[in-house]
């Protein structure tokens, strides 16, 4: 059976521009193209899953203009579901991403309709108890996230925090989570640490996953477990949604019960074909490209 995902977050449209390189703070800069896509870390990593195998459910909200029907529309194609997906009255989430020529982005995240997910509805928490895997990130109210968690861990669902972008994270919120996927800047933010503190992250939750952007990733948990998982050498285009593709297969993996090393080893791949693209939900991969990727290592 495929694993079953839920994930709880935003979803966005992306406006990306590539240049030369990034602005300064006060500078313009003369760009290469522009991009229009639907987007969101919640619905990045809902396409991702479902693209990677899982059977997936997405719950969150996208506005009542334009751009909420093309998210919702490109969800659905992705062959997600979203009957539990509200529309807000107003605008959706916006992303507006620069993108230079070596792939690194700065990114600015307007929530709109995001702001509304709030209050969980019993057809919400019913669809988190049926799950095998529960997926959350930081684009929507955190009050939000931590009731997706809770009803996740009571339910004996999986729970993932994709910790991003970097908040305040209260501590009852990280006892509900049994996997914790951050970066460096994240790993930081959470420790007040200077440098990533595993040690500190493991006193917090039972398992942590590093992404170390071309270095790959970092494995480690409560039962003494660490390995650096080495990532895959490929021409980057834009990194934008590598993350998101990352997690979004690492919750499937983890689902279908690979060992957690195994696990990220392909969701690496993931991360590596989709920074081979332009763009967010677009450049997300399928299952088979991400296993010609694994398969070749």
């Amino acid at each position: 059976m495929p694993t079953r995902v839920v994930v709880a977050g935003s979803a966005n449209m992306d406006l990306v521009g590539l240049a030369e390189r990034l602005p300064r703070p006060g500078e313009t800069v003369l760009g290469d193209d522009f991009v229009m896509a639907p987007g969101g870390k919640g619905s990045n990593q809902a396409i991702a899953a479902a693209r990677a195998g899982g059977t997936t459910t997405f719950l969150g909200a996208i506005g009542s203009d334009a751009f909420g029907v093309t998210l919702g529309s490109r969800l659905t194609a992705a062959g997600v579901d979203t009957s539990r997906v509200r529309t807000s009255y107003g605008t959706s989430g916006v992303a507006v991403i620069m993108v230079d020529r070596d792939g690194e982005n700065s990114i600015l995240v307007s929530p709109g309709a995001n702001r509304t997910f709030t209050e969980l509805t019993d057809a919400e928490r019913a669809a988190i108890a049926d799950a095998d895997v529960l997926l959350c990130q930081q684009e929507i109210p955190m009050s939000t996230v931590h009731t997706a968690l809770r009803t996740g861990r009571a339910a004996g669902t999986r729970t993932i925090l994709n910790a991003a972008p970097a908040r305040d994270l209260p501590a009852a919120m990280l006892d509900e989570v049994d996997l914790l996927v951050v970066n460096e800047i994240e790993a930081r933010a959470i420790t007040g640490a200077a440098e990533p503190d595993i040690a500190a992250l493991l006193a917090l939750v039972p398992r942590v996953v590093l992404t170390l952007s071309g270095a790959g990733s970092r494995y480690a948990d409560r039962d003494g477990r660490d390995e650096h998982v080495p990532a895959y050498r490929v021409e980057v285009a834009d990194t934008t949604a590598a993350g998101d593709a990352f997690t979004g297969a690492l919750a499937v993996a983890w689902g279908e019960g690979r060992d957690l090393v195994e696990a990220v080893r392909w969701a690496n791949a993931a991360g590596a074909v989709c920074v081979q693209k332009v763009g967010a939900s677009g450049a997300l991969p399928d299952r088979s490209e991400i296993e010609a990727l694994y398969n070749r290592s």
